[in-house]
């Protein structure tokens, strides 16, 4: 069969070839650009804790050279600190994790070194395509001199950024707002004082600090620093970014203090939605489906989301000729999940930017409103939690076993410890992505056997038996706990990491079902409803 054809090499193409590499699926990256990046210390990258332990999977070494994690946050309102959050393990009793912080460019170069070990995928710079064409079988795609060539695909994924020539070729809508919100952004060395923590100062009291400036901490000593500005006002020329940070340095130091300016940018925020992120068997992810980021929100994570998401069911597709309902529900999942995003930021925004139009939504104090908008920062709540697929149409039926747990179906499963095949004691993440489904015992005291012992003992003979007579290839873990779990409770979980159902106890039938359900084989009612439909997420979804 035919590789997958990735038309980008930015942090999300690179992210989907890896991805699929992982699953045993080749694919050809066409890559309009020379083979590498830029550095651009101002522009940077915040990734949550999915996304990092995603990126730790795919073989990308730079979060850990040239990312910085957090170790607590700031929000400051005029002079009072409103707010001071510590994060990360062992940081206090607030659970919150860590994101990690680092150049865009950076994080490129870890996945570029991550794909040149990787002989399942193919690398072709200065190949920026004309010509999209597709049939049943396949995708056919030519690009420009000074390579002109045909190429050939089984699929084919733009991940061609804001300007996709993917979506145009398609005839794809990219409809939304145009500057939703402006920055002033600058990369400087220079002594803090809050070493590893991110603050965000609403209303600073000195003259050129606007209405807002956020300071990201960065390895050795870096920060970025980010100047809301009027969404259409004037050109910020050197001499007055020069006097931003100058003032903000003192406004925050007492004086300025010596600084190195490494990199200043100022960057337009959008907020679309393509209508469609699937044609036939061509698929959009990353900027070229969605753009978002105002008040915190991350872009690229959900870019990396939309990766993920997307490898596992073409890698169903391209190993077993999967149905049109699992390739479906990527768009129904993902565009669903991004158009939640942008409609809480569109409705925060005309109160946090000091309007009153929708002030109802979020009632309370400043203090109120600092603490949401920290939360798109943190990567909680509307603006920043990682999202839940509750109406996917992969979700299977309720049946009689199913049980509740402290992971909601369709959300994330916990990062639990769990033993593996081979006896060893790994995260539940480090499981994922490996194209399978999860199937977990709950089972206490286990830890403590033997694993020659457990193995043979109680409901695990009849959970193997179960496990090996699914439909589609799962992998059987045990777990000491899992939250809201009680003993022999069994967890299906999808190959990214999303849950499916929760059983009490060993059911082989309903676990049959739900693993037919998530694989896209699902006959019942619900399925038979969702198949070819438009789902009520996408009819609203949409971004005036």
């Amino acid at each position: 069969m035919d590789p997958v054809i990735v038309v980008g090499a930015g942090p999300v193409g690179l992210s989907l070839s890896l991805a699929l590499a992982a699953q045993g699926v080749p694919s050809v990256v066409l890559d309009e650009g020379p083979g590498k990046d830029e550095p651009r210390p101002a522009r940077t990258v915040v990734l949550r804790e999915d996304t990092a332990d995603l990126m730790e999977r795919l073989g990308c070494s730079s979060l850990h050279e040239d990312g910085l994690r957090w170790t607590g946050w700031r929000s400051v309102r005029r002079k009072q600190l409103v707010r001071a959050v510590p994060l990360g393990e062992g940081q206090g009793t607030v659970p919150l994790p860590s994101p990690v912080h680092l150049p865009q460019h950076a994080l490129a170069r870890g996945l570029r070194a991550a794909v040149a070990a990787q002989d399942l995928v193919s690398m072709v710079p200065l190949s920026r395509i004309d010509t999209l064409e597709q049939d049943d079988h396949g995708v056919t795609v030519h690009t420009r001199e000074p390579g002109s060539t045909w190429w050939r695909g089984s699929y084919l994924v733009g991940c061609d950024g804001a300007r996709s020539t993917v979506r145009k070729l398609l005839d794809i809508r990219f409809p939304g707002r145009t500057a939703v919100e402006r920055h002033a952004v600058a990369a400087l060395r220079a002594d803090l004082p809050w070493p590893g923590e991110a603050v965000l100062h609403r209303a600073p009291p000195w003259r050129s600090g606007g209405a807002e400036v956020t300071a990201r901490p960065l390895p050795g000593g870096v920060w970025r620093l980010d100047w809301l500005l009027p969404p259409r006002g004037e050109l910020v020329t050197p001499d007055a970014l020069i006097t931003r940070i100058r003032d903000t340095l003192e406004g925050w130091c007492g004086e300025t203090p010596a600084y190195e300016l490494l990199d200043t940018g100022v960057y337009t925020l959008h907020h679309r939605l393509a209508r469609r992120w699937r044609s036939k068997r061509a698929f959009l992810a990353g900027d070229a489906a969605h753009l978002l980021g105002a008040l915190g929100t991350q872009g690229l994570d959900e870019g990396l989301r939309d990766a993920e998401n997307l490898a596992w069911k073409l890698a169903q597709a391209w190993h077993q000729d999967a149905g049109e309902l699992l390739l479906d529900s990527y768009q129904a999942e993902r565009r669903a999940a991004v158009a939640s995003r942008l409609r809480a930021a569109d409705q925060s925004l005309p109160i946090l930017r000091g309007g009153a139009g929708l002030r109802t939504l979020v009632p309370g104090s400043a203090r109120g409103h600092d603490t949401l908008l920290a939360d798109g920062h943190l990567g909680c709540g509307p603006l920043g939690a990682p999202p839940s697929y509750t109406h996917s149409p992969l979700a299977p039926q309720r049946a009689e076993g199913h049980v509740p747990v402290g992971t909601a179906p369709g959300a994330p499963v916990a990062d639990v410890r769990v033993t593996a095949p081979d006896g060893t004691a790994v995260r539940l993440r480090e499981r994922l992505g490996q194209g399978h489904l999860l199937v977990i015992l709950v089972a206490p005291g286990t830890g403590v056997w033997d694993r020659r012992h457990w193995m043979t003992a109680g409901v695990m003979p009849r959970l193997v038996d179960a496990v090996d007579a699914l439909p589609v290839k799962a992998e059987l873990l045990v777990t000491e706990s899992y939250p809201g779990a009680t003993a022999h409770t069994v967890l299906l979980v999808r190959p990214d990491g999303h849950l499916v159902a929760a059983f009490s106890g060993v059911r082989p039938a309903e676990l049959h079902a739900a693993a037919d359900a998530a694989r896209g084989g699902g006959t019942g009612p619900a399925h038979t409803e969702r198949a070819g439909t438009t789902t009520r997420s996408d009819r609203t979804a949409d971004v005036n």
